[in-house]
């Protein structure tokens, strides 16, 4: 039992952090976790790399434990297959942690961790951000969105309160095993105060109050793509919106249009109009299917007022104010190996699962003469991405989504909270509208503004600031984190940190 107790105790480290994320938000749960995982790890008997897959293991099986309710409730899966699946995914992702553990152990002992581990730390999060088109979710950094850290948003983003959680955690544990206690307090102390001096910063100021109106259609899972049910569909998200005319810009989630976009072209065409008459313009998802080249995409539209002096509404079939997701969600989105996957089971046949990429960078959309950066679905969890989106003249993040996929689990909540980082890390309002909630109105410093509850149709309809200035995260990126922990590596590497042997 002693020989497996470091590993159980990983276990039970990593599974702790769910609590960290929203919708329980104890922050606090992730430096403990991390500490109590690394102090496992320099005992002499324990694997690195095991530790680190089993604290993986844990991490990633509580944490998106709601992927269990897509693949079995709509994925139409056994559930012994979906515990496998899921097992399998949770597995994968876990073997991030575990190269970052493993190379922390094999080469440096333990008095360097704390200057080696957030460059390991940032460079298996990196790669685990891109592999198989990668999948970002519950980066450590997250949970400190309220947190005594999150001053460090706007000049380091997620991956850089995600590397200083990690140095803490591992100054904390060096300290328990070399005694050396003022070393990390002081460490600790520094990166407080700097949080709590960062937040007293105004990196960007509120300009012009803008009024926005979402529609949040809740229509059932199951119903989406039923064609008897896109009439019903489509009726409730016109008679919705009759109630936010008189706002600046209206948002419709992702998909809010049933149909595909060439043979729901009067309905478009309609509500482009009815936008125009009410001096408003409409945003909303929309599939788009090209029957000669036989590519579908994913798009947001726009229809309505493309500038305030517009006289008439701009929409017309494959207009260009139009974006198209470049992040798939794989089997969701695309099925890799599709002629091998498909015919296994419904999960890898579900409708709407072939779609083409757009681009990585691509033009704003304009709305009513505003100009919005578009996310949909979890590419808000890509801030390379998002940021690679924004411009000068850009005013709001728009993020669309359908969360019904994820039911009453824990994931649209952490789905929020990866939206308020990407407001507060890169200075900008989000919008956020979803298919059943959460639709929220997120502002500059990643407050929400305003919210819809879960599982109803309704409507919202609030004042969003755009703003003026710019983060250093917006305007560096990631570039400042890589400096920073390499050099604290080089540091550690200068002062001939001996290698150890497993």
């Amino acid at each position: 039992m002693r020989k497996w107790l470091p590993y159980l105790l990983a276990l039970l480290a990593g599974s702790s952090l769910t609590l960290a994320y929203a919708p329980f938000d104890i922050w606090l749960l992730t430096p403990v976790a991390l500490c109590l995982a690394l102090y496992q790890l320099n005992k002499q008997s324990v694997s690195g790399f095991k530790l680190g897959w089993i604290f993986g293991l844990g991490w990633f099986g509580a944490g998106i434990s709601w992927v269990h309710v897509s693949i079995a409730d709509f994925g139409g899966m056994p559930l012994a297959a979906s515990i496998l699946m899921m097992l399998v995914l949770c597995g994968y992702l876990a073997l991030y942690p575990a190269l970052a553990f493993y190379v922390l152990k094999r080469y440096f002992s333990i008095s360097w961790w704390p200057f080696a581990l957030p460059l390991f730390w940032t460079s298996s999060e990196w790669l685990r951000s891109w592999m198989l088109s990668g999948f970002p979710w519950l980066s450590i950094g997250y949970s400190q969105l309220n947190g005594w850290l999150n001053g460090w948003f706007a000049v380091l983003g997620d991956t850089g309160v995600s590397a200083i959680v990690a140095g803490l955690s591992a100054s904390v544990v060096a300290s328990l095993y070399t005694r050396r206690y003022l070393v990390s307090a002081f460490a600790i102390d520094i990166m407080v105060a700097g949080s709590a001096g960062l937040n007293q910063i105004h990196w960007t100021t509120p300009v012009k109050d803008v009024s926005i109106g979402m529609v949040q259609g809740n229509i059932a899972q199951s119903l989406r793509w039923v064609p008897e049910q896109d009439q019903p569909t489509m009726t409730r998200y016109e008679t919705l919106t009759d109630l936010l005319w008189d706002n600046d810009i209206i948002v419709w989630p992702e998909a809010a249009v049933p149909k595909l976009e060439l043979l729901a072209l009067e309905y478009l065409q309609q509500m482009d109009s009815r936008a125009a008459q009410h001096n408003t313009a409409i945003i909303s998802g929309v599939v788009n299917y090209n029957f000669e080249s036989e590519e579908a995409w994913n798009n947001l539209i726009v229809m309505g007022k493309k500038q305030p002096q517009d006289e008439s509404g701009h929409y017309y079939y494959f207009h260009g104010n139009r974006y198209a997701k470049h992040h798939l969600l794989p089997v969701g989105e695309f099925v890799p190996f599709e002629d091998l996957l498909r015919p296994l089971a419904p999960l890898f046949d579900l409708p709407m699962s072939s779609f083409s990429r757009g681009d990585f960078q691509q033009t704003n959309l304009i709305a009513n003469g505003y100009h919005l950066a578009p996310a949909i679905c979890f590419e808000i969890a890509f801030p390379r991405q998002v940021a690679a989106n924004l411009y000068e003249d850009t005013d709001f993040i728009i993020t669309v989504s359908n969360d019904a996929w994820f039911g009453a689990s824990h994931g649209p909540d952490q789905h929020l909270q990866i939206a308020q980082v990407r407001a507060r890390e890169l200075g900008l309002p989000v919008i956020r509208t979803t298919n059943n909630g959460i639709s929220a109105l997120i502002d500059h410093q990643g407050q929400v503004v305003a919210r819809l509850p879960q599982f109803e149709a309704a409507t919202l309809s609030a004042k969003l600031s755009t703003v003026t200035g710019q983060t250093l995260y917006r305007q560096w990126g990631d570039s400042l984190v890589w400096l920073l922990t390499l050099g604290l590596y080089l540091f550690a590497v200068s002062q001939r940190a001996t290698p150890r042997k497993i």
